[in-house]
Protein backbone atom coordinates (compact mmCIF):
# COMPACT_ATOMS: atom_id res chain seq x y z
CA UNK A 1 0.00 0.00 0.00
CA UNK A 2 3.04 2.14 0.86
CA UNK A 3 3.55 1.58 -2.55
CA UNK A 4 0.91 2.76 -4.41
CA UNK A 5 0.83 5.86 -2.77
CA UNK A 6 4.29 6.72 -3.54
CA UNK A 7 2.71 6.01 -7.23
CA UNK A 8 -0.17 8.40 -6.93
CA UNK A 9 1.45 11.00 -5.54
CA UNK A 10 3.21 11.23 -8.94
CA UNK A 11 0.81 9.75 -11.52
CA UNK A 12 -2.42 8.01 -11.62
CA UNK A 13 -3.99 9.77 -8.33
CA UNK A 14 -7.69 9.44 -9.98
CA UNK A 15 -7.39 5.86 -9.95
CA UNK A 16 -5.68 5.75 -6.18
CA UNK A 17 -8.58 4.09 -4.62
CA UNK A 18 -9.41 1.75 -7.30
CA UNK A 19 -5.40 0.42 -7.09
CA UNK A 20 -6.14 0.21 -3.29
CA UNK A 21 -9.07 -1.98 -3.73
CA UNK A 22 -7.64 -4.28 -6.48
CA UNK A 23 -4.28 -4.62 -4.32
CA UNK A 24 -6.67 -6.46 -1.71
CA UNK A 25 -8.29 -8.26 -4.02
CA UNK A 26 -5.05 -9.70 -5.64
CA UNK A 27 -3.62 -10.56 -2.16
CA UNK A 28 -6.68 -12.75 -1.29
CA UNK A 29 -7.03 -14.67 -4.57
CA UNK A 30 -3.56 -13.97 -6.74
CA UNK A 31 -3.16 -11.95 -9.63
CA UNK A 32 -4.81 -13.61 -13.17
CA UNK A 33 -6.68 -12.01 -15.40
CA UNK A 34 -9.50 -13.99 -14.22
CA UNK A 35 -9.05 -12.21 -10.60
CA UNK A 36 -8.52 -8.74 -12.35
CA UNK A 37 -11.74 -8.83 -14.96
CA UNK A 38 -14.17 -11.07 -12.69
CA UNK A 39 -15.06 -7.41 -10.16
CA UNK A 40 -15.63 -5.90 -13.05
CA UNK A 41 -18.24 -8.30 -13.77
CA UNK A 42 -19.68 -8.50 -10.73
CA UNK A 43 -19.91 -4.68 -9.91
CA UNK A 44 -21.51 -4.59 -13.46
CA UNK A 45 -24.58 -7.30 -12.78
CA UNK A 46 -24.56 -5.21 -9.35
CA UNK A 47 -25.33 -2.13 -11.95
CA UNK A 48 -28.21 -3.42 -13.65
CA UNK A 49 -29.75 -5.55 -11.00
CA UNK A 50 -30.00 -1.84 -8.94
CA UNK A 51 -31.35 -0.46 -12.44
CA UNK A 52 -34.00 -2.81 -12.57
CA UNK A 53 -35.25 -2.03 -8.85
CA UNK A 54 -35.01 1.87 -9.34
CA UNK A 55 -37.04 1.29 -12.86
CA UNK A 56 -39.93 -0.45 -10.82
CA UNK A 57 -39.60 2.43 -7.51
CA UNK A 58 -40.49 4.87 -9.94
CA UNK A 59 -42.36 3.55 -12.67
CA UNK A 60 -43.40 0.01 -12.90
CA UNK A 61 -42.21 -3.76 -12.52
CA UNK A 62 -41.96 -4.18 -16.01
CA UNK A 63 -40.11 -0.91 -16.48
CA UNK A 64 -38.07 -1.96 -14.23
CA UNK A 65 -37.10 -5.20 -15.92
CA UNK A 66 -37.00 -4.00 -18.83
CA UNK A 67 -34.33 -0.97 -17.48
CA UNK A 68 -32.29 -3.69 -15.81
CA UNK A 69 -31.98 -5.50 -19.42
CA UNK A 70 -31.21 -2.32 -21.30
CA UNK A 71 -28.67 -2.14 -19.14
CA UNK A 72 -27.19 -4.98 -19.76
CA UNK A 73 -27.08 -4.96 -23.44
CA UNK A 74 -25.74 -1.48 -23.86
CA UNK A 75 -22.63 -2.53 -25.79
CA UNK A 76 -20.76 0.28 -23.84
CA UNK A 77 -21.01 -1.01 -20.70
CA UNK A 78 -20.57 -4.85 -21.33
CA UNK A 79 -17.43 -3.67 -23.05
CA UNK A 80 -16.25 -2.21 -19.36
CA UNK A 81 -17.96 -5.21 -17.62
CA UNK A 82 -14.82 -7.14 -18.97
CA UNK A 83 -12.19 -4.92 -18.51
CA UNK A 84 -9.77 -4.52 -15.30
CA UNK A 85 -10.55 -0.63 -14.73
CA UNK A 86 -13.03 1.29 -12.27
CA UNK A 87 -15.39 2.36 -14.85
CA UNK A 88 -17.79 -0.53 -13.94
CA UNK A 89 -17.40 0.36 -9.87
CA UNK A 90 -18.46 4.32 -10.67
CA UNK A 91 -21.41 2.28 -12.77
CA UNK A 92 -22.65 0.56 -9.84
CA UNK A 93 -22.02 3.16 -7.03
CA UNK A 94 -23.91 6.05 -9.45
CA UNK A 95 -26.76 3.67 -9.72
CA UNK A 96 -26.60 3.28 -5.94
CA UNK A 97 -26.14 6.96 -5.43
CA UNK A 98 -29.57 7.53 -7.55
CA UNK A 99 -31.25 4.72 -5.85
CA UNK A 100 -30.34 6.70 -2.00
CA UNK A 101 -31.31 10.31 -3.78
CA UNK A 102 -34.75 8.94 -4.56
CA UNK A 103 -35.02 7.31 -0.98
CA UNK A 104 -34.12 10.30 0.40
CA UNK A 105 -36.52 12.68 -1.65
CA UNK A 106 -39.38 10.05 -0.71
CA UNK A 107 -38.54 10.12 2.82
CA UNK A 108 -35.99 12.93 4.11
CA UNK A 109 -33.59 11.92 7.00
CA UNK A 110 -30.21 12.70 8.08
CA UNK A 111 -29.33 8.71 7.52
CA UNK A 112 -30.60 8.51 4.42
CA UNK A 113 -28.98 12.28 2.96
CA UNK A 114 -25.59 10.68 4.77
CA UNK A 115 -25.71 7.43 2.35
CA UNK A 116 -26.04 9.25 -0.47
CA UNK A 117 -23.43 11.56 -0.08
CA UNK A 118 -21.35 8.82 0.79
CA UNK A 119 -22.36 6.62 -2.23
CA UNK A 120 -21.09 9.94 -4.63
CA UNK A 121 -18.20 10.29 -2.93
CA UNK A 122 -17.06 6.84 -3.14
CA UNK A 123 -18.07 7.58 -7.34
CA UNK A 124 -16.09 10.67 -7.03
CA UNK A 125 -12.87 9.00 -5.48
CA UNK A 126 -13.12 5.93 -8.56
CA UNK A 127 -13.40 8.97 -11.22
CA UNK A 128 -13.94 12.01 -10.57
CA UNK A 129 -16.33 13.31 -13.69
CA UNK A 130 -19.03 11.04 -12.02
CA UNK A 131 -19.76 14.12 -10.02
CA UNK A 132 -21.55 15.20 -13.33
CA UNK A 133 -24.16 13.00 -12.36
CA UNK A 134 -24.22 14.85 -9.32
CA UNK A 135 -25.26 18.25 -11.30
CA UNK A 136 -28.17 15.84 -12.45
CA UNK A 137 -29.65 15.05 -9.43
CA UNK A 138 -29.35 18.82 -9.05
CA UNK A 139 -31.79 19.38 -11.99
CA UNK A 140 -33.78 16.25 -10.89
CA UNK A 141 -34.24 18.35 -7.45
CA UNK A 142 -34.82 21.57 -9.23
CA UNK A 143 -37.68 20.63 -11.50
CA UNK A 144 -39.47 18.12 -9.06
CA UNK A 145 -39.97 21.59 -6.88
CA UNK A 146 -39.44 19.59 -3.82
CA UNK A 147 -39.72 21.70 -0.35
CA UNK A 148 -37.19 23.83 1.37
CA UNK A 149 -36.39 20.68 3.87
CA UNK A 150 -35.86 18.25 1.06
CA UNK A 151 -33.82 21.26 -1.44
CA UNK A 152 -31.24 21.59 2.01
CA UNK A 153 -30.59 18.21 2.45
CA UNK A 154 -29.82 17.44 -0.90
CA UNK A 155 -27.26 21.00 -1.25
CA UNK A 156 -25.56 19.48 2.00
CA UNK A 157 -24.86 16.01 0.93
CA UNK A 158 -23.75 17.28 -2.49
CA UNK A 159 -21.43 19.86 -0.69
CA UNK A 160 -20.07 17.09 0.92
CA UNK A 161 -19.15 14.95 -1.42
CA UNK A 162 -17.45 17.31 -3.56
CA UNK A 163 -15.63 18.62 0.16
CA UNK A 164 -14.62 14.71 0.02
CA UNK A 165 -13.47 14.69 -3.42
CA UNK A 166 -12.18 18.39 -3.55
CA UNK A 167 -8.40 17.20 -2.63
CA UNK A 168 -8.10 14.95 -5.22
CA UNK A 169 -9.14 16.73 -7.68
CA UNK A 170 -7.04 19.89 -7.03
CA UNK A 171 -3.94 17.19 -6.57
CA UNK A 172 -5.16 15.29 -9.73
CA UNK A 173 -4.64 19.12 -12.04
CA UNK A 174 -0.83 18.30 -11.71
CA UNK A 175 -1.13 15.21 -13.39
CA UNK A 176 -3.37 16.56 -16.25
CA UNK A 177 -0.76 15.66 -19.02
CA UNK A 178 -1.96 12.06 -18.41
CA UNK A 179 -5.62 13.09 -20.78
CA UNK A 180 -3.50 14.95 -22.88
CA UNK A 181 -3.84 12.22 -25.48
CA UNK A 182 -7.60 12.91 -25.75
CA UNK A 183 -8.69 13.97 -29.54
CA UNK A 184 -10.88 17.36 -29.86
CA UNK A 185 -14.69 16.16 -30.20
CA UNK A 186 -15.63 14.63 -33.76
CA UNK A 187 -18.88 14.63 -35.54
CA UNK A 188 -19.78 11.27 -34.99
CA UNK A 189 -18.97 11.85 -31.10
CA UNK A 190 -21.32 14.99 -31.58
CA UNK A 191 -24.05 12.89 -33.38
CA UNK A 192 -23.90 9.99 -31.01
CA UNK A 193 -24.75 11.97 -27.94
CA UNK A 194 -27.54 13.86 -29.78
CA UNK A 195 -29.13 10.48 -31.08
CA UNK A 196 -28.52 9.23 -27.00
CA UNK A 197 -30.09 12.13 -25.64
CA UNK A 198 -32.96 12.56 -28.18
CA UNK A 199 -34.34 8.81 -27.60
CA UNK A 200 -34.21 9.73 -24.26
CA UNK A 201 -36.28 13.09 -24.40
CA UNK A 202 -38.95 10.89 -26.64
CA UNK A 203 -39.07 8.11 -23.81
CA UNK A 204 -39.76 10.70 -21.15
CA UNK A 205 -42.51 11.90 -22.88
CA UNK A 206 -44.06 8.21 -22.12
CA UNK A 207 -46.81 8.09 -19.70
CA UNK A 208 -45.00 5.22 -17.59
CA UNK A 209 -41.73 8.09 -17.42
CA UNK A 210 -44.19 10.77 -16.59
CA UNK A 211 -46.27 9.43 -13.42
CA UNK A 212 -44.32 8.85 -10.36
CA UNK A 213 -45.42 5.12 -9.63
CA UNK A 214 -46.08 6.22 -5.75
CA UNK A 215 -48.69 8.84 -7.29
CA UNK A 216 -49.99 5.99 -9.28
CA UNK A 217 -50.39 3.83 -5.69
CA UNK A 218 -51.91 6.62 -3.83
CA UNK A 219 -49.21 7.27 -1.55
CA UNK A 220 -48.89 11.48 -1.47
CA UNK A 221 -45.90 11.75 0.29
CA UNK A 222 -43.59 10.67 -2.95
CA UNK A 223 -44.28 12.22 -6.34
CA UNK A 224 -40.85 11.37 -8.34
CA UNK A 225 -41.18 10.20 -11.47
CA UNK A 226 -38.53 7.75 -13.56
CA UNK A 227 -38.60 10.69 -16.28
CA UNK A 228 -37.22 13.29 -13.48
CA UNK A 229 -34.79 11.21 -12.42
CA UNK A 230 -33.55 9.66 -15.70
CA UNK A 231 -33.35 12.47 -18.32
CA UNK A 232 -30.94 14.54 -16.30
CA UNK A 233 -28.68 11.63 -15.60
CA UNK A 234 -28.84 10.46 -19.19
CA UNK A 235 -28.17 14.11 -20.69
CA UNK A 236 -26.02 16.28 -18.01
CA UNK A 237 -23.37 14.06 -17.83
CA UNK A 238 -23.00 13.57 -21.64
CA UNK A 239 -24.14 17.03 -23.11
CA UNK A 240 -21.57 18.94 -19.95
CA UNK A 241 -18.74 17.00 -20.89
CA UNK A 242 -19.10 17.69 -24.63
CA UNK A 243 -18.67 21.34 -23.58
CA UNK A 244 -15.93 20.90 -21.13
CA UNK A 245 -14.41 19.32 -24.27
CA UNK A 246 -15.34 22.37 -26.54
CA UNK A 247 -12.27 24.04 -24.33
CA UNK A 248 -10.19 20.96 -23.30
CA UNK A 249 -10.38 18.03 -25.22
CA UNK A 250 -12.33 14.86 -22.37
CA UNK A 251 -14.79 13.38 -23.89
CA UNK A 252 -14.18 9.78 -23.61
CA UNK A 253 -17.47 7.66 -23.23
CA UNK A 254 -15.83 5.88 -20.27
CA UNK A 255 -16.11 8.89 -18.36
CA UNK A 256 -19.68 9.23 -18.68
CA UNK A 257 -20.65 5.62 -18.68
CA UNK A 258 -23.11 6.11 -16.20
CA UNK A 259 -25.69 8.13 -18.27
CA UNK A 260 -26.86 5.05 -19.52
CA UNK A 261 -28.36 4.12 -16.22
CA UNK A 262 -30.58 7.29 -17.37
CA UNK A 263 -31.18 5.90 -20.91
CA UNK A 264 -31.73 2.17 -19.84
CA UNK A 265 -34.37 3.63 -17.12
CA UNK A 266 -36.14 4.86 -20.03
CA UNK A 267 -36.26 2.57 -22.26
CA UNK A 268 -37.71 0.59 -19.53
CA UNK A 269 -40.65 3.15 -19.85
CA UNK A 270 -40.77 2.05 -23.15
CA UNK A 271 -41.35 -1.33 -22.94
CA UNK A 272 -43.39 -0.88 -20.11
CA UNK A 273 -45.60 1.18 -21.85
CA UNK A 274 -45.72 -1.18 -24.63
CA UNK A 275 -46.58 -3.66 -22.62
CA UNK A 276 -49.57 -2.28 -21.50
CA UNK A 277 -50.64 -1.78 -24.83
CA UNK A 278 -50.11 -5.30 -25.61
CA UNK A 279 -52.74 -6.28 -22.68
CA UNK A 280 -52.75 -9.79 -22.43
CA UNK A 281 -50.09 -10.60 -24.16
CA UNK A 282 -47.52 -8.44 -22.27
CA UNK A 283 -46.30 -11.30 -20.67
CA UNK A 284 -44.20 -12.52 -23.52
CA UNK A 285 -42.77 -8.87 -24.34
CA UNK A 286 -39.71 -9.48 -22.55
CA UNK A 287 -38.60 -13.12 -23.45
CA UNK A 288 -38.92 -11.60 -27.22
CA UNK A 289 -37.64 -8.24 -26.99
CA UNK A 290 -34.28 -9.69 -24.86
CA UNK A 291 -33.06 -12.28 -27.54
CA UNK A 292 -34.17 -9.89 -30.25
CA UNK A 293 -31.97 -7.45 -28.92
CA UNK A 294 -28.64 -9.41 -28.50
CA UNK A 295 -29.79 -10.60 -31.82
CA UNK A 296 -29.70 -7.46 -33.07
CA UNK A 297 -26.69 -6.25 -31.20
CA UNK A 298 -24.83 -9.64 -31.52
CA UNK A 299 -22.01 -8.46 -34.15
CA UNK A 300 -21.05 -5.50 -31.72
CA UNK A 301 -20.94 -7.96 -29.02
CA UNK A 302 -18.85 -10.73 -30.65
CA UNK A 303 -16.20 -7.84 -31.85
CA UNK A 304 -15.88 -6.76 -28.13
CA UNK A 305 -14.83 -10.07 -27.24
CA UNK A 306 -12.81 -11.01 -30.16
CA UNK A 307 -9.22 -10.74 -29.88
CA UNK A 308 -8.91 -8.36 -32.70
CA UNK A 309 -10.56 -5.55 -30.52
CA UNK A 310 -7.91 -5.38 -28.11
CA UNK A 311 -6.43 -2.26 -30.07
CA UNK A 312 -3.69 -1.69 -27.55
CA UNK A 313 -2.49 -5.75 -26.78
CA UNK A 314 0.73 -6.18 -24.24
CA UNK A 315 0.11 -9.60 -24.17
CA UNK A 316 0.44 -10.37 -27.81
CA UNK A 317 3.57 -7.51 -27.78
CA UNK A 318 5.09 -9.69 -25.24
CA UNK A 319 5.02 -12.87 -26.92
CA UNK A 320 6.40 -11.40 -29.74
CA UNK A 321 9.48 -9.86 -27.86
CA UNK A 322 9.69 -13.87 -25.86
CA UNK A 323 10.15 -15.09 -29.62
CA UNK A 324 12.66 -12.55 -31.02
CA UNK A 325 14.69 -11.80 -27.72
CA UNK A 326 17.57 -14.98 -27.88
CA UNK A 327 19.22 -13.01 -30.97
CA UNK A 328 19.06 -9.38 -29.20
CA UNK A 329 20.83 -8.03 -26.30
CA UNK A 330 18.69 -4.98 -25.30
CA UNK A 331 15.12 -3.40 -25.33
CA UNK A 332 14.12 0.22 -25.81
CA UNK A 333 10.79 1.68 -25.94
CA UNK A 334 9.61 4.49 -27.45
CA UNK A 335 7.87 6.42 -26.15
CA UNK A 336 8.76 5.05 -22.14
CA UNK A 337 4.74 4.48 -21.74
CA UNK A 338 5.18 1.32 -23.77
CA UNK A 339 7.29 -0.46 -20.72
CA UNK A 340 4.27 -1.52 -19.80
CA UNK A 341 4.86 -4.86 -22.15
CA UNK A 342 7.26 -5.48 -19.72
CA UNK A 343 6.06 -4.62 -16.79
CA UNK A 344 2.94 -6.95 -17.32
CA UNK A 345 4.78 -9.99 -19.11
CA UNK A 346 8.27 -10.12 -17.39
CA UNK A 347 9.14 -13.52 -18.84
CA UNK A 348 9.07 -12.43 -22.23
CA UNK A 349 12.02 -9.82 -21.66
CA UNK A 350 14.61 -12.16 -19.62
CA UNK A 351 18.41 -11.77 -20.57
CA UNK A 352 17.19 -7.71 -21.93
CA UNK A 353 19.00 -5.13 -20.47
CA UNK A 354 16.84 -2.10 -20.44
CA UNK A 355 19.39 0.48 -22.21
CA UNK A 356 17.48 3.39 -20.67
CA UNK A 357 15.79 3.06 -17.66
CA UNK A 358 17.75 4.10 -14.52
CA UNK A 359 15.11 3.51 -11.86
CA UNK A 360 12.01 0.97 -11.91
CA UNK A 361 8.88 2.38 -11.48
CA UNK A 362 8.48 0.71 -8.19
CA UNK A 363 10.89 2.41 -6.93
CA UNK A 364 10.16 5.99 -8.78
CA UNK A 365 6.55 5.87 -8.35
CA UNK A 366 5.84 6.15 -11.66
CA UNK A 367 4.42 3.93 -14.39
CA UNK A 368 7.00 3.66 -16.90
CA UNK A 369 10.30 4.13 -14.59
CA UNK A 370 12.67 7.05 -14.60
CA UNK A 371 14.69 7.02 -17.42
CA UNK A 372 18.84 8.35 -18.46
CA UNK A 373 19.03 11.55 -20.89
CA UNK A 374 19.83 11.26 -24.19
CA UNK A 375 23.33 11.08 -24.02
CA UNK A 376 23.58 8.74 -21.35
CA UNK A 377 20.41 6.62 -23.82
CA UNK A 378 22.89 7.18 -26.71
CA UNK A 379 25.67 5.46 -25.01
CA UNK A 380 23.75 2.64 -24.09
CA UNK A 381 22.59 2.12 -27.25
CA UNK A 382 25.82 1.79 -28.94
CA UNK A 383 26.83 -0.70 -26.66
CA UNK A 384 24.58 -3.14 -27.87
CA UNK A 385 24.82 -5.10 -30.98
CA UNK A 386 21.05 -6.02 -31.31
CA UNK A 387 18.06 -4.06 -29.83
CA UNK A 388 14.21 -4.93 -29.51
CA UNK A 389 12.37 -1.95 -30.18
CA UNK A 390 8.86 -1.40 -28.63
CA UNK A 391 6.67 1.15 -29.98
CA UNK A 392 3.92 2.04 -31.80
CA UNK A 393 2.57 0.84 -34.87
CA UNK A 394 1.64 4.09 -36.96
CA UNK A 395 4.22 6.63 -37.61
CA UNK A 396 6.80 7.65 -34.91
CA UNK A 397 6.35 11.06 -32.78
CA UNK A 398 8.81 11.76 -31.00
CA UNK A 399 7.91 14.08 -28.20
CA UNK A 400 10.64 14.39 -26.28
CA UNK A 401 14.54 15.00 -27.18
CA UNK A 402 15.01 11.42 -25.09
CA UNK A 403 12.95 9.71 -27.72
CA UNK A 404 14.42 11.71 -30.49
CA UNK A 405 17.81 11.01 -29.63
CA UNK A 406 16.60 7.00 -29.51
CA UNK A 407 15.81 7.28 -33.09
CA UNK A 408 18.70 8.81 -34.56
CA UNK A 409 20.56 6.75 -33.39
CA UNK A 410 18.05 3.49 -34.82
CA UNK A 411 18.37 5.31 -37.93
CA UNK A 412 22.62 6.41 -38.42
CA UNK A 413 23.65 2.80 -36.39
CA UNK A 414 21.42 0.16 -36.71
CA UNK A 415 19.75 -1.81 -39.86
CA UNK A 416 16.07 -2.67 -39.14
CA UNK A 417 16.68 -6.77 -39.39
CA UNK A 418 12.40 -7.91 -38.74
CA UNK A 419 8.99 -6.13 -37.76
CA UNK A 420 5.93 -7.29 -36.70
CA UNK A 421 2.69 -5.36 -35.96
CA UNK A 422 -0.30 -6.81 -33.65
CA UNK A 423 -2.98 -4.68 -32.58
CA UNK A 424 -1.74 -1.75 -31.12
CA UNK A 425 1.74 -2.51 -30.73
CA UNK A 426 5.36 -2.65 -32.90
CA UNK A 427 8.18 -4.67 -32.39
CA UNK A 428 11.02 -4.68 -34.35
CA UNK A 429 14.86 -5.89 -34.45
CA UNK A 430 17.43 -3.76 -35.11
CA UNK A 431 20.83 -4.65 -35.63
CA UNK A 432 24.26 -2.92 -35.19
CA UNK A 433 25.21 -1.62 -38.81
CA UNK A 434 28.81 -2.25 -39.58
CA UNK A 435 31.33 0.63 -40.20
CA UNK A 436 31.43 2.39 -43.60
CA UNK A 437 28.46 0.49 -44.64
CA UNK A 438 26.19 2.99 -46.67
CA UNK A 439 22.56 3.48 -44.80
CA UNK A 440 20.13 1.63 -46.82
CA UNK A 441 17.67 3.47 -48.50
CA UNK A 442 14.74 1.44 -47.30
CA UNK A 443 14.43 -1.05 -44.62
CA UNK A 444 11.06 -2.96 -45.98
CA UNK A 445 7.37 -3.18 -44.85
CA UNK A 446 6.06 -4.35 -41.67
CA UNK A 447 5.04 -7.85 -41.62
CA UNK A 448 1.24 -9.02 -39.32
CA UNK A 449 2.13 -12.45 -37.57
Amino acid sequence: MAEIGHLVGQVDIVHGLYYAVMHGVFALFGDSLVTLRLPSVLATAAACGLTALLGARLSHRRAGMGAGFALAVTPAVQEYAQEGRSYAFVLAFMVLATWLLVGALERPGAWRWAWYAGAVLIAALLNWFSLLALVAHGVTVVCLRLDRTRRAGWALAACGAVAGALPMILASRAQASQVAWIRPLGWSTVLGVLITVTIAALCARLPHARVPSSVRKGVPHARVSLAAVALPLCAVPQCGLVLISLVQPLYITRYVLFAYIGLALLIGALLATIAVRLGTHARVLLPVAVPLALLALLPVELGLRAVESRVDDVLTAADVVDHVRGSADGVLYIPAARRDTALVSPHAFTGLRDLALVQGPVESGTLAGTEAGPRAVERAMLSARRIVLVTDPGPRSADSARDRAKQRVLDEHFVRRSDSVERGRRVSVYERREPGRPRPAAQGHPSRR
